[in-house]
Protein backbone atom coordinates (compact mmCIF):
# COMPACT_ATOMS: atom_id res chain seq x y z
CA UNK A 1 0.00 0.00 0.00
CA UNK A 2 1.37 3.40 -0.99
CA UNK A 3 1.35 6.05 1.70
CA UNK A 4 1.11 9.44 0.04
CA UNK A 5 3.24 12.19 1.54
CA UNK A 6 1.38 15.49 1.74
CA UNK A 7 2.59 18.90 2.90
CA UNK A 8 -0.13 21.26 4.12
CA UNK A 9 1.00 24.90 4.36
CA UNK A 10 -1.09 27.56 6.08
CA UNK A 11 -0.19 30.36 8.48
CA UNK A 12 -3.30 29.73 10.61
CA UNK A 13 -2.43 27.08 13.25
CA UNK A 14 -6.05 25.98 13.81
CA UNK A 15 -6.62 25.39 10.09
CA UNK A 16 -3.31 23.50 9.81
CA UNK A 17 -4.27 21.26 12.70
CA UNK A 18 -7.79 20.56 11.38
CA UNK A 19 -6.48 19.82 7.89
CA UNK A 20 -3.74 17.51 9.18
CA UNK A 21 -6.17 15.61 11.40
CA UNK A 22 -8.71 15.32 8.58
CA UNK A 23 -6.11 14.04 6.11
CA UNK A 24 -4.47 11.67 8.57
CA UNK A 25 -7.80 9.95 9.14
CA UNK A 26 -7.06 8.33 5.78
CA UNK A 27 -4.46 5.59 6.28
CA UNK A 28 -3.09 6.32 2.78
CA UNK A 29 -1.77 9.73 3.89
CA UNK A 30 1.26 10.87 5.82
CA UNK A 31 1.04 14.61 6.49
CA UNK A 32 3.54 17.26 7.52
CA UNK A 33 2.56 20.88 8.02
CA UNK A 34 4.28 24.24 7.59
CA UNK A 35 3.21 27.78 8.38
CA UNK A 36 5.21 29.57 5.66
CA UNK A 37 6.04 29.12 2.01
CA UNK A 38 9.78 29.11 2.59
CA UNK A 39 9.43 26.22 5.05
CA UNK A 40 7.28 24.28 2.55
CA UNK A 41 9.99 24.57 -0.11
CA UNK A 42 12.71 23.41 2.31
CA UNK A 43 10.58 20.50 3.55
CA UNK A 44 9.60 19.47 0.02
CA UNK A 45 13.26 19.38 -1.05
CA UNK A 46 14.07 16.98 1.83
CA UNK A 47 10.87 14.91 2.03
CA UNK A 48 9.75 14.74 -1.63
CA UNK A 49 5.98 14.84 -1.10
CA UNK A 50 3.44 13.47 -3.54
CA UNK A 51 1.34 16.65 -3.11
CA UNK A 52 1.72 20.12 -1.62
CA UNK A 53 -1.33 22.01 -0.39
CA UNK A 54 -0.83 25.78 -0.08
CA UNK A 55 -2.77 28.65 1.39
CA UNK A 56 -2.91 31.68 -0.91
CA UNK A 57 -2.19 34.41 1.63
CA UNK A 58 0.73 33.88 4.02
CA UNK A 59 3.27 36.29 5.51
CA UNK A 60 6.58 36.44 3.72
CA UNK A 61 6.38 34.27 0.64
CA UNK A 62 2.70 33.92 -0.29
CA UNK A 63 1.17 30.86 -1.97
CA UNK A 64 1.63 32.00 -5.59
CA UNK A 65 5.23 33.03 -4.85
CA UNK A 66 5.84 29.66 -3.20
CA UNK A 67 4.47 27.87 -6.26
CA UNK A 68 6.70 29.92 -8.57
CA UNK A 69 9.77 28.96 -6.52
CA UNK A 70 8.73 25.31 -6.33
CA UNK A 71 8.43 25.19 -10.13
CA UNK A 72 12.05 26.39 -10.41
CA UNK A 73 13.46 23.95 -7.84
CA UNK A 74 15.05 20.79 -9.28
CA UNK A 75 13.70 17.57 -7.83
CA UNK A 76 10.37 19.07 -6.75
CA UNK A 77 9.45 21.20 -9.76
CA UNK A 78 6.95 18.61 -10.98
CA UNK A 79 5.29 18.00 -7.60
CA UNK A 80 1.53 18.62 -7.81
CA UNK A 81 0.44 21.72 -5.91
CA UNK A 82 -3.15 22.53 -4.99
CA UNK A 83 -4.32 25.67 -3.24
CA UNK A 84 -6.69 25.66 -0.28
CA UNK A 85 -7.97 29.22 -0.26
CA UNK A 86 -10.89 31.56 0.18
CA UNK A 87 -9.65 33.47 -2.90
CA UNK A 88 -11.65 31.66 -5.55
CA UNK A 89 -12.68 34.44 -7.89
CA UNK A 90 -12.26 33.31 -11.49
CA UNK A 91 -9.30 35.63 -12.26
CA UNK A 92 -7.46 34.46 -9.13
CA UNK A 93 -8.07 30.79 -9.94
CA UNK A 94 -6.96 31.37 -13.55
CA UNK A 95 -3.72 32.94 -12.27
CA UNK A 96 -3.01 29.93 -10.06
CA UNK A 97 -3.52 27.49 -12.94
CA UNK A 98 -1.32 29.68 -15.17
CA UNK A 99 1.43 29.40 -12.54
CA UNK A 100 1.14 25.60 -12.63
CA UNK A 101 -1.33 24.74 -9.87
CA UNK A 102 -2.93 21.32 -10.07
CA UNK A 103 -6.15 22.41 -8.37
CA UNK A 104 -7.94 24.85 -6.09
CA UNK A 105 -9.99 23.80 -3.06
CA UNK A 106 -12.23 26.45 -1.52
CA UNK A 107 -12.03 27.49 2.11
CA UNK A 108 -13.68 26.77 4.34
CA UNK A 109 -13.20 23.12 3.46
CA UNK A 110 -15.26 20.21 4.76
CA UNK A 111 -12.96 18.26 7.07
CA UNK A 112 -15.03 15.10 6.56
CA UNK A 113 -14.48 15.09 2.79
CA UNK A 114 -11.03 16.71 2.57
CA UNK A 115 -9.12 13.44 2.16
CA UNK A 116 -11.39 12.26 -0.66
CA UNK A 117 -11.12 15.64 -2.38
CA UNK A 118 -7.33 15.70 -2.10
CA UNK A 119 -7.03 12.26 -3.70
CA UNK A 120 -8.09 13.83 -7.01
CA UNK A 121 -4.85 15.79 -7.08
CA UNK A 122 -2.46 12.93 -6.40
CA UNK A 123 -0.36 11.48 -9.20
CA UNK A 124 -1.77 8.29 -10.71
Amino acid sequence: MTRYRIIYTDDEPDIREIAALALEMDPDFEVKTCERGEAAIELAARWHPHLILLDYMMPGLDGPGTLERLRRTPGIAETPVAFVTARIQSHEVARLFALGATGVLPKPFDAMTLAATVKKYLPA
